[in-house]
């Protein structure tokens, strides 16, 4: 039997099976469920831009159509990362960005399964009175846009209240005294009214979806949520193309974040882990010990493989107390971009599988690419932190050039992700004066979903079905590039105190296994090592009061 998948992809099947890929790993879920609860979020997409003014907003054409920011994240996020025609992903370190795509596209199906019924509303209420809901439509556009006008869209003013009491006053005279006679008396007299009842039934759809939306989004953000559900990617026979086209899609989403290429883009760092704030660079004469003719070959390899072995030791130690969690250990290829790059390309070719470079063209890479073009080899120790909000990555690399040996440690720290997406969701209230006691105020909760919101979303819910349409009337938001879940709304780990502790403290007792196994591969190949000795002696003592720095700002 032949192999439907394949039919169905551009390149090939990332993935065993028809599955829903488990969610969550060790020390990733608290950044992870605090992505994924922006998918449930009422808030305004504003917020997406205050955190990062690289992120772009469409505005809409008609404020009524605007989504807000758990809709306009779960749209852009799916076809960020799902889409047919999307760029290269940066790596998302410390998160599962798997799990929050499947978040997005388990709120898109509640909202769509709302819309349905909103749809529904529409046709009994909406299309049958046609003329009455557009005069409603405008009424509370007209508000809608006269309250942006006047208060920046915090809240309506006198002419917004007026439109609607306009509106108000028409129904009421339509009742009471249609201007015709016959069917055409009976249908104005109700004209008016028939919106009104479809919006009491529209309300209580929104209200429990709204409700639904706002219980997840709160479990997520207190680590109680329970897991997306998204049956639409598992296909059951060989003709559901799109569930095997969107599961292929997860798997290649997987793919991706496992792959072991990286991209340098100066001032901004290594993307996805973070700004460069420390390196230390240890390069002395390679000379024979005495005794010793000629030293024995070796190669950066070499040096490298031993590092790596030493530095799976470090979660070791003599005493019984503290000591490193277990930490990532991984060969990296660094492709270099530059700093105002708006994509990224990763290496292609047979020395490429999965979007993985092979072990074979990692030691090559190692050993020969070490001047000129083309890209590195670093060994890279991560250790991620804090429920994946710290992410401390410390990459080494080893040059041979002439007669120098170098061996170069450089500290990376990704912070965060922004106290945007860690808030839970708070009740809406209002100050209100006392009914007696006028001098005293006192605090009532406000409904979930006010008149206007159910107007806004009961318009949306027939363009649902046209996303393109909708996008074009209600705007949408463009995510920044080159886009990485997880880097694009870190903050900096140098506010929080701990945090900062734990990315400084880190780097001495890697740096120091980096230069022990990297001094006894030279004593074992004849290399006298006492330069490389003294050398390691000082920059261990000065790497114990190390402070961040702009270690890629050259002052030039």
């Amino acid at each position: 039997m032949a192999d439907w998948g394949q039919s169905v992809t551009d390149g090939f099947d990332f993935s065993p099976g028809a599955q829903v890929p488990l969610t969550g790993t060790d020390g990733e879920t608290g950044a992870t469920q605090a992505l994924a609860s922006a998918a449930y979020r009422d808030s305004p997409m504003q917020a997406l831009v205050d955190i990062n003014d690289a992120t772009k907003i469409k505005p809409p054409r008609l404020t009524l159509f605007e989504p807000n920011l758990g809709e306009a994240w779960s749209r852009a996020v799916q076809s960020r990362m799902l889409g047919g025609a999307r760029g290269e992903l940066v790596q998302s370190f410390g998160v599962e960005p798997q799990t929050v795509v499947e978040h997005c596209l388990a709120a898109n199906r509640i909202r769509q399964e709302r819309d349905t019924r909103l749809t529904v509303v529409m046709g009994v209420f909406g299309v049958l009175f046609l003329p009455g809901v557009l005069v409603w439509l405008g009424a509370f556009q007209l508000r809608k846009s006269l309250g942006n006008a006047r208060a920046g869209g915090k809240k309506y003013g006198v002419l917004g209240g007026a439109v609607l009491f306009v509106a108000v006053a028409l129904a009421v005279l339509l009742a009471v005294k249609p201007p015709f006679s016959g069917f055409w008396r009976q249908y104005f007299r109700v004209m008016m009214i028939a919106p009104v009842i479809g919006w009491f039934y529209a309300k209580r759809i929104c209200e429990r979806t709204a409700k639904d939306l706002r219980d997840r989004w709160d479990g997520l953000v207190k680590g109680s949520g329970v897991g997306a559900k998204i049956p639409e990617a598992v296909p059951r026979n060989p003709a559901q193309i799109k569930a095997e086209t969107l599961r292929q899609s997860l798997a290649k989403l997987s793919a991706e974040q496992r792959s072991n290429v990286v991209f340098y883009a100066g001032p901004r760092g290594i993307l996805g882990m973070g700004s460069r704030w420390g390196s230390w660079h240890m390069a002395e004469e390679l000379v024979p010990a005495e005794g010793v003719t000629d030293i024995n070959p070796f190669r950066s390899w070499d040096v490298i493989r031993a590092i790596h072995d030493r530095l799976r030791m470090l979660e070791r130690t003599p005493l019984h107390t503290g000591g490193f969690t277990k930490p990532s250990i991984r060969h990296w290829i660094v492709v270099p971009t530059g700093e105002g790059a708006t994509k990224i390309s990763r290496p292609t070719g047979a020395e490429v599988d999965a979007f993985t470079v092979k072990d074979f063209e990692i030691q090559r890479i190692c050993n020969t690419q070490q001047f000129g073009k083309g890209n590195r080899h670093y060994l890279g120790i991560q250790f991620t932190l804090w429920d994946g909000n710290l992410v401390i990555t410390l990459m080494t690399t080893v040059t041979v050039l002439a007669h120098t040996l170098r061996v170069d440690v450089t500290a990376h720290a990704l912070g965060p992700v922004n106290g945007l997406f860690t808030s839970g969701p708070s009740a809406k209230t209002k100050t209100v004066s006392k009914s007696v006691r006028f001098w005293e105020t006192r605090t009532v909760n406000l409904p979930l979903i006010d008149s206007t919101e159910v107007v806004r979303l009961a318009a949306r819910a027939p363009l649902t079905w046209f996303p393109p349409v909708l996008d074009h009337l209600g705007g949408s938001i463009t995510l920044p590039e080159p886009f990485g879940l997880r880097h694009t709304w870190a903050d900096k780990p140098w506010g929080h105190r701990f945090m900062a502790d734990d990315a400084l403290r880190a780097a001495t007792p890697v740096l120091r296994a980096v230069h022990a196994a990297a001094i006894q591969v030279m004593a074992e190949n004849g290399v006298d090592t006492t330069h490389f000795s003294s050398r390691s002696s000082s920059l261990s003592g000065a790497v114990q009061s190390a402070e961040p720095k702009r270690a890629d700002a050259y002052d030039a």
